[in-house]
């Protein structure tokens, strides 16, 4: 037993695999996942929850599985999006195939994060137009670009990816359901900042949109804690200050969260730049790919750019980059829309299997902050 142990820990196998975990008492499953990034923003991929695919087997569509997870597989995503298993930051994306839910695509996906669950998230369709080409999601690939069809919460996105005929590959890029400008101009008074004038614009969800400089703050050089307390303040104050529609589903008629940005809203071959700040203060590592479909409807709508004129939006946090143009004007309810395209560059970190073990006080995560 010493001999093992000791060659255990000198990460050899010795008389035993020291990758297996010793026998327990679980309180569900092991959960597998695959792990990536866009841009830097994590994206924790849950390939099958078979409780998923039993609701999804009942005809449930995507929204309605959303709420069913929400109220009956909830812990599943605190287990993985909050610490000891995930961090402040962590995002994550289940899978699901077939049923009403993927409605024909190659796949459906209901997006995670530390306090619920999002409609719309772009760095997870990059990276998961990847992962559903690598994984065999999809039947037929095609060299060299693959489309891929995702159902999302929003709506029908597609992704299309790089594909050599054996692995996937960057950068990949996304068509988003319509997207338009919400409201511009609009005047919110914010609790230690006085009034500001913001824009809300949607990409798949709702975010509203103003320079830092507003707010007394450069998003380039200010404290990230400033940044963030001063954007969760912009996204209470919006929610309490100003009534949102969808064209189709109240489900989705709520404010995701505040994008600061440098201000340089005006057609430039220059990046502009922006720190996107959701749900409970969580900061995208990424430029946030639904926020530059969002952004990009705003400037289109502002006649800031004309079709097919391509953005480039960087990070303020990580440094990445993603571009962004309109390539189709639409209609979506009331609203004039434009499709958004959005590129990037997504990347596999690894593969993981976690456990929930019953007598575990913490079992279903923490938060921390």
């Amino acid at each position: 037993m010493a001999a093992a142990a000791a060659a255990a820990a000198a990460g050899g196998r010795g008389d035993g695999d020291s990758r297996r975990l010793p026998p327990r008492s679980l309180a569900e499953p092991a959960l597998h996942t695959v792990e990536m990034h866009t841009g830097g923003e994590p994206l924790r991929v849950v390939p099958r929850l078979e409780a998923m695919e039993e609701a999804a087997a009942t005809g449930l569509s995507l929204l309605a599985l959303r709420r069913h997870m929400a109220a009956t597989r909830d812990h599943v995503r605190r287990a993985l999006m909050l610490e000891p298993r995930g961090h402040g930051g962590m995002y994550g994306a289940v899978v699901v195939r077939g049923g009403a839910a993927a409605d024909g695509a190659d796949l459906a996906v209901l997006f995670l994060h530390g306090s619920g669950y999002s409609a719309m998230c772009g760095h997870a369709v990059l990276a998961l137009g990847r992962f559903a080409l690598d994984y065999g999601l999809v039947a037929a690939p095609q060299r060299p670009e693959t489309a891929v069809r995702l159902r999302c919460p929003c709506g029908p996105v597609t992704a299309f990816v790089p594909w050599d005929g054996c692995r996937s590959g960057n950068p990949v890029r996304f068509h988003s359901v319509p997207a338009f400008a919400a409201a511009t101009d609009v005047a919110i008074d914010i609790p230690g900042h006085g009034r500001v004038v913001v824009d809300i614009g949607y990409g798949g969800t709702f975010y509203a949109f103003l320079s830092a400089e507003q707010l007394g703050l450069d998003v380039c050089s200010s404290k990230t804690r400033e940044l963030v307390s001063a954007a969760s303040a912009v996204t209470e104050a919006v929610k309490e200050q100003f009534k949102l529609h969808h064209p189709e589903s109240e489900d989705l008629a709520f404010i995701y969260g505040t994008i600061l940005t440098d201000g340089k809203d005006a057609f430039s071959e220059e990046p502009t730049t922006n720190i996107c700040v959701f749900a409970d203060e969580q900061v995208d590592r990424s430029p946030t790919g639904s926020g530059v479909t969002a952004r990009i409807a705003l400037q289109y709508h502002k006649g800031l750019i004309q079709l097919n004129q391509s953005r480039t939006f960087r990070s303020s946090s990580t440094g990445s980059l993603f571009t962004g143009k309109a390539v189709k004007e639409a209609r979506f309810g009331d609203y004039n829309a434009v499709v958004v395209e959005v590129s990037g560059e997504a990347f596999y970190t690894g593969t993981a299997t976690f456990t929930v073990e019953e007598e575990d006080p913490l079992k279903h995560g923490f938060s921390f902050k």
